[in-house]
């Protein structure tokens, strides 16, 4: 009977550290997952994790440069994106960095560095480009098959160059960042600057068009996303145009308003090189982070009322996400930073992670 005891309690440990052992791993007081795509000194590509005390949980070489990263819901699993115009992405384990899965574009198909998982855990879509119609933005739909991912089909995105694609708080409603700007196979030369067609899409995840919105500026390229709790969702943009222009690099859609420009002052938004690389929002202290790593700055606000709270120097300051006490902030040339944001003078301070040569985003889980 005690032997019975034993493997009905061994089987149960199994499970919970197959399937369940995504909880274990996480723990409920470890620090979070740092999630990146990093280069080394001899330009090789890795799909790396790391603790923020600065342990390396994994860093697996990959063949092509990733972007972003999307852990699944349930399994200690992560798909990291190709940057575009990649044609792979990485299916990678998170407890030891084994790569279960090299997932490749379709044919007349890249990646755009971007995907989301459903929240049942079984549905992936990525952004991509029609190479035959270049620019044209379609979502690849994959379907998850315990840990491997096949492909299921493709819907529109209701624009060109589709780059970042987020969920609303209803994990149904999907929310597309249309570039605007038409590139070609294995390309990123811009061919349509003087007739780009950026916008911001809601739409239904069975491709069901809800919205569509611009700026005011048609070389305003919407690329990076952040969604508040409530609803909210903040974008980042490059501007395409002279440099002599000031172009509005944050804008914000609040539930039931229009998508219009945030509120950052003048010489802030002259200050950033005309390029965004990442946004994040923290919903439990109302801010939104933003980097601009070609002008090696950071950016914090408050998101209702847009005070600025924190415009630092970082060199080339790529990915920002949140974190309990405040905003994590990896860099392509120096050290990665905490910003504790819990007080009035919010303070940033060094982590013990690798310096430099950091992808422009990160992910915490």
């Amino acid at each position: 009977m005690l032997r019975r005891q034993a493997l009905k309690l061994g089987s149960v440990l199994l499970s919970a550290l197959t399937l369940g052992g995504w909880t274990l791993f996480r723990g409920k007081n470890a620090s979070p997952l740092l999630l990146s795509a990093r280069d080394d000194s001899d330009g090789k590509h890795y799909a790396v994790g790391y603790r923020l005390d600065g342990t390396q949980v994994f860093a697996t070489e990959v063949a092509q440069r990733c972007h972003d990263i999307i852990n699944h819901p349930e399994q200690p699993i992560a798909l990291f994106v190709a940057r575009r115009p990649g044609t792979e992405s990485y299916l990678i384990d998170l407890r030891d960095g084994r790569l279960i899965q090299t997932l490749v574009s379709q044919p007349n198909r890249h990646f755009y560095g971007h995907a989301v998982i459903h929240k049942s855990g079984e549905w992936l879509y990525a952004t991509e480009n029609d190479t035959t119609d270049p620019g044209r933005g379609v979502l690849g739909v994959y379907r998850f098959d315990g840990e491997r991912l096949t492909h299921s089909g493709e819907i529109s995105t209701h624009g060109i160059g589709p780059h970042q694609v987020s969920w609303m708080p209803d994990g149904e409603t999907l929310v597309v960042a249309n570039g605007g700007i038409r590139t070609e196979a294995e390309s990123r030369v811009e061919m349509n600057l003087d007739a780009m067609q950026p916008s911001l899409v809601l739409m239904q995840r069975d491709g069901t068009l809800i919205s569509t919105e611009v700026l005011a500026q048609q070389m305003n390229s919407v690329r990076h996303l952040a969604i508040a709790s409530d609803g909210t969702i903040v974008a980042g943009q490059q501007f395409m145009g002279s440099g002599d222009e000031t172009a509005e690099l944050l804008a914000i859609k609040r539930p039931g308003q229009a998508f219009q420009a945030f509120p950052v002052p003048e010489q802030q938004l002259q200050s950033m090189a005309n390029y965004t690389a990442s946004v994040a929002i923290h919903n439990e202290l109302r801010l939104v982070a933003l980097t601009a790593p070609r002008a090696n700055r950071l950016f914090i606000w408050d998101l209702d009322t847009a005070q600025v709270r924190v415009d630092a120097p970082m060199p080339d300051c790529a990915g920002v996400g949140a974190v309990a006490d405040g905003f994590v902030v990896t860099s392509g040339q120096g050290r990665c930073r905490l910003y504790d944001c819990r007080k009035a003078e919010l303070i940033g301070q060094p982590l013990q992670l690798p310096s430099g040569l950091w992808d422009n985003h990160l992910h915490l889980t």
